[in-house]
């Protein structure tokens, strides 16, 4: 019996090249090392197991081939490897964002700027915004490791040498200091914040979330953490956690108000929304927008705001 493809995923932004499910079979031709990690589940789907690292890794890889055109893509062992459609979203629902500023058309080209606050080593939101809109980029990061592995991605890829700048942040306490020189102008900025306020925290959510994932409903229960999506120490906690890490965003933002037509965050937990929008309205940012994502069993949102009247965005130089 031939293995059931998924229905539609309308949870999915409407321009997501995932939104129709994996094409397992598509995605085997591309990367041929994909297959041994592929099987059918209870309910006749192919799916991988999402809780072996090596088998999200090589999704990722087949994933930025077949739809990206990415070739060599990897990361390091221990860092965080990301769900392509979760941060493909991300970007698409952006593109809408700065489509409202520009007479409702998504703007396209080098000329867009987006900064990557926490690039990570994986590059995945400068790839998929330069290859779905043209857009450039810096990704910014405290971790030179990670930094390094973005460089070999980019030197891989040629049409990215151009698109993607990196530079290290050398003080971690701070966001954008050090980073937006009194000349940049960016058009965005775009980050996924550090969920967790310390390394217990994060170790606990990883065994939740394993738990949680369908993949393990008919297997036994895990007690010990396999970080299945990855996660180095500053990818996964800062002391504060996520409200401190956007609260500090927030404060730093509003030195900047006329460098950055959006700036935007990822918020994982609803809870700190409210103290979120509290410091907005501290700082006097002008326009403040929640774009609601809804990604698996998980909805997550895109909290952005910016220090530009109406007439100044309508302005803004794409």
């Amino acid at each position: 019996m031939k293995p059931k493809t998924i229905n539609e995923k309308t949870n999915l932004h409407p321009r997501n090249l995932d939104r129709f499910g994996y094409d397992f079979e598509q995605l085997i031709e591309k990367s041929p090392e994909l297959k041994t990690f592929v099987s059918v589940n209870e309910y006749k789907i192919e799916t991988i197991d999402f809780s072996n690292p090596d088998a999200v890794k090589s999704l990722n890889k087949a994933l930025l081939l077949s739809h990206y055109d990415i070739q060599n893509w990897d990361i390091p062992k221990n860092y965080l490897c990301p769900p392509i459609p979760g941060r493909a979203d991300y970007i698409h629902y952006l593109a809408d964002l700065l489509a409202s500023s520009n007479n409702g058309i998504i703007p396209e080209g080098e000329t867009v700027q987006g900064l990557d606050i926490g690039v990570g080593a994986n590059c995945i939101y400068p790839i998929i915004g330069n290859s779905a809109y043209g857009w450039s980029f810096v990704g910014t990061d405290t971790d030179l490791k990670a930094i390094e592995n973005c460089s070999a991605i980019i030197e891989d890829n040629p049409k990215l040498i151009d698109a993607i700048s990196l530079q290290q942040q050398t003080e971690s306490r701070f966001i954008f200091k050090n980073i937006i020189t009194p000349e940049d102008k960016f058009t965005f900025t775009i980050c996924n914040p550090p969920f967790h306020a310390s390394q217990d925290e994060a170790t606990k959510s990883t065994v939740r979330k394993i738990n949680n994932l369908e993949s393990h409903s008919a297997g036994s229960k895990v007690t010990k953490p396999v970080l299945n999506f990855g996660g180095h120490n500053a990818e996964l906690w800062c002391e504060g956690g996520e409200l401190g890490f956007v609260t500090q965003m927030i404060y730093e933002s509003a030195k900047y108000p006329m460098q950055c037509l959006w700036f935007t965050t990822l918020v994982s937990k609803k809870e700190n929304l409210s103290s979120l929008y509290k410091t907005l309205n501290k700082v006097s940012a002008v326009q403040i927008k929640t774009i609601d994502m809804a990604q698996g069993q998980k909805t997550s949102r895109i909290v952005a705001w910016t220090f530009l009247s109406e007439a100044q965005q309508k302005a803004w130089k794409f």
